[in-house]
């Protein structure tokens, strides 16, 4: 059975910093793309940053480039996403998911497996 687990959501104030967690088992994570995405309430969920199966390649949305950063180690079966100087418009709860076997991109069509999410608060 595969799961996603993500960790590391929380409350912050703008300019703070977070670092989220997704855990995945029951699949190779090494033979997978992993994709950040978010849905803030009355929104679409959109893809905020990818990373392709051995991390040559990476993707971000173009209002969090140059702030958020992924990464991963398939060693931990496990995907980072480093998000600094957040704001208040970066509020959404966080999703994993896995895929990328089509391609890789922010689209959800790439994605077969996905995570329950976390939620992430900037405010003051």
């Amino acid at each position: 059975q595969v799961r996603l687990v993500e960790s590391g959501g929380g409350l912050v104030q703008p300019g703070e910093s977070l670092r989220l967690s997704c855990a995945v088992s029951g699949l190779t994570l090494g033979s997978y793309a992993v994709g950040w995405f978010r849905q803030a309430p009355g929104k679409d969920r959109e893809g905020v940053s990818c990373i392709n199966s051995d991390a040559t390649n990476t993707y971000y949305h173009h209002s969090v480039k140059g702030r958020f950063t992924i990464s991963r180690d398939n060693a931990r079966n496990t995907v980072y996403l480093q998000m600094n100087s957040l704001k208040p418009e970066d509020t959404a709860v966080y999703y994993c998911a896995a895929g990328g076997l089509y391609g890789l991109g922010l689209s959800e069509m790439y994605y077969n497996y996905w995570g329950q999410g976390t939620q992430v608060t900037v405010s003051s």
